[in-house]
């Protein structure tokens, strides 16, 4: 075979060829950044194992193992056709982009392969063209940016627009030149011979391995309920990398949801397709209006009730019950007035499904059957969503996973507690995975120290915030910046963010205050930043070498109480006489623990140090799962220990 080494015979085993392949004397011996490493060839052999039995593994491979290498070469060499699926675009774009096309060059194996991503990645014709005639923008730049669009598309071979520099990832305009399953016309679209969305999964179809992330693991069951058939009918593998993700994630797929974003979308899209059609506007138009006004009461009458919170709650409340019976009754006057209309434009058919969906979707919101969901409502700053969210997904999960007849891989660096992956396969409805746990080849002790400052107070202390300061700055100082602090709760980073510059000269990069990437290359670019983040900063992110010495973390995270999800899952679990904190908080806290302590030792030549300011890892006893749980760092108390290590790193 093609890049085959003397220890990779024909008839070897593919277990044999895969670790072969990433051995001292393999295909990839001498290539730059390959190095060999015994936890990456484990874990080749036993994705291989799997693959041939056609079974189901949990593979926990710590940072620096090399896992995408370490499913792709046994995937590439057994010619099994795969789905691969990531847990994020950007992580999709490089496995497909950069990691796939180099480990199919170096096996010399020939393969078709196929990015697919979600709809709302790709230029729209239909709703392209529709924004462009009604031309109503909120502002010049938006105006510039839909022509910007509009020109990226008709040179454009994928219509992806993470390859549009023109459009930012946050513009208002990107779901009026998207589409979403609702609002999509299909085969009735005039533009469906052009359709982006359409080349793409017939891509995916013809290919050998499709790369996909995790809200289109279930593709096959979503574009069924689409209208588009399968995407890659029998798959012989899937590979699931950061599986960690996939119950939360899964929770949205098999739930459903209203907001205001879509119903106000709706009423838009209602008016923009009155151009051209006599009459339309003088029936739409009130009955769209409407709509829009029921949206806004509704909002209005959730303000008082909080963030978030059970629809039972809500419910409770004669304000909210009215303006829900309001908005139905809206809608099912949008969908009388659509009716007659369906024959003069295919966008009003289409508009009239969205409407009749909304609405069905509403009504099974407020029922309080006992399906297993919990019904609830989350506010945003403008606006407002309606949920159903499964409690428990390993059933479905099973049963899709069981249907496909193929060999799965579970993956991430961060699925066991105390050594077990038992939690993650529990919730996932795997019954009896293979398992595989592999330590990150990092040397820890050399290259990492833990510093567990002392004196602080309990985290429900109203001056832990600012306790976590005063023990972070002289770290900050020693360091010269170049450190991340995490926080478990947007408000204690705030609290942060406004202390912080009366305690440190170094330059302050806050969350929320520019996109993700634009504050991670800020961060980079400055050379002694420190930059404050909440939740979506503890995972996914890579910043590797000095620009990142120091990660400092304020508390334990455990979930929030109060989460109606969460108070659900908790009282299911009591009601099934489990223990809530053993069975599911703890666990949970741990594997994101260990996501935010990830974010440090990036890399073979990177050192720093990790702050861990939550006195419970030492004064209860469950701390004790936190720390086994960690990579092997050294640990303590000392002041002095962080300065010298961090001498002795070049700060």
């Amino acid at each position: 075979m093609p890049g085959a080494s003397a220890l990779e015979p024909e008839d070897a085993t593919l277990h044999e060829r895969a670790v072969a392949a990433l051995s001292a004397v393999g295909a990839f011996a001498g290539q730059a950044g390959f190095s060999v490493r015994l936890a990456q060839q484990h874990l080749a052999g036993a994705v291989a194992d799997t693959i041939g039995a056609r079974a189901t593994l949990v593979a926990e491979a710590g940072t620096g193992t090399g896992k995408t290498w370490a499913y792709l070469v046994p995937l590439l060499l057994s010619g099994a056709r795969a789905i691969v699926s990531t847990g994020t675009r950007a992580l999709q774009d490089q496995l497909f982009h950069r990691d796939l096309p180099q480990v199919r060059r170096t096996l010399g194996v020939a393969l078709r392969a196929a990015l697919l991503k979600g709809r709302s990645n790709y230029v729209c014709w239909y709703r392209l063209e529709r924004s462009r005639e009604e031309g109503r923008f909120g502002s010049r730049e938006e105006a510039a940016q839909l022509m910007a669009v509009r020109a990226f598309a008709q040179g454009s071979r994928s219509g992806d627009l993470a390859e549009c520099t023109a459009l930012p990832e946050d513009s208002a305009l990107r779901p009026r030149v998207t589409s979403t399953a609702e609002n999509c016309l299909g085969s009735e679209c005039p533009f469906w011979s052009d359709c982006f969305v359409v080349k793409a999964r017939a891509a995916a179809q013809a290919a050998d391995l499709v790369v996909v992330n995790h809200h289109l693991l279930f593709a096959d069951v979503a574009i069924r309920r689409e209208g588009f058939g399968e995407i890659l009918p029998g798959a012989d593998a899937f590979v699931v990398d950061e599986a960690h993700q996939l119950p939360e994630l899964a929770g949205q797929f098999f739930g459903h949801s209203v907001s205001s974003r879509q119903l106000l979308d709706l009423a838009r899209d209602v008016l923009a397709e009155c151009a051209g059609v006599p009459g339309a506007l003088e029936a739409l138009q009130a009955p769209g209006r409407t709509l829009v006004q029921r949206v806004r009461e509704l909002r209005l009458a959730l303000d008082p009730l909080g963030g978030r919170g059970t629809l039972a709650h809500a419910l409770a409340e004669p304000e909210v019950g009215t303006a829900i019976d309001a908005l139905a009754a809206a809608l099912a006057e949008l969908c009388r007035a659509l009716a007659p209309l369906g024959d003069a434009a295919v966008g009003f058919e289409a508009c009239g499904e969205r409407t009749r969906l909304h609405a069905d979707r509403l009504t099974a919101l407020v029922q309080a059957e006992a399906d297993g969901c919990v019904r609830w409502y989350e506010l945003s700053a403008r606006g407002f969503t309606l949920n159903a969210t499964p409690l428990d997904v390993s059933g479905p999960l099973r049963e899709f996973r069981e249907a496909t007849g193929a060999a799965w891989v579970f993956t991430s660096a961060t699925l066991a507690v105390a050594g077990s992956v038992g939690h993650f396969a529990a919730r996932v409805g795997i019954d009896e995975p293979v398992t595989l746990i592999q330590a990150s080849p990092f040397d820890y002790p050399r290259q990492a120290l833990a510093y567990l400052p002392g004196g602080l107070p309990e985290p429900s202390h109203p001056g832990h915030t600012e306790a976590v300061l005063q023990a972070v700055v002289p770290v900050l100082r020693a360091s010269m910046g170049r450190a991340f602090v995490l926080f478990t709760s947007h408000r204690a980073l705030r609290a942060a963010a406004e202390r912080l510059p009366e305690l440190i000269d170094f330059p302050l990069f806050v969350q929320g205050t520019a996109p993700r990437h634009a504050l991670l290359d800020a961060f980079r670019a400055s050379g002694n930043g420190v930059l404050l983040g909440a939740a979506s900063f503890w995972e996914g992110v890579d910043v590797a070498g000095e620009a990142l010495s120091v990660v400092a973390i304020d508390k334990l995270p455990f979930e929030a109480p109060g989460d109606p999800v969460l108070e659900a899952r908790l009282d299911a679990i009591r009601r099934a006489r489990g223990n809530p904190f053993r069975d599911h908080q703890l666990p949970a806290a741990v594997i994101a623990l260990k996501q935010g302590v990830g974010r440090l030792i990036r890399t073979v030549s990177d050192r720093g140090v990790l702050v861990l300011c939550d006195p419970r890892l030492l004064s209860k006893s469950y701390g004790r799962v936190f720390l086994e749980s960690l990579p092997p760092f050294p640990v303590t108390r000392e002041l002095a220990d962080v300065e010298a290590f961090l001498a002795r790193s070049g700060s």
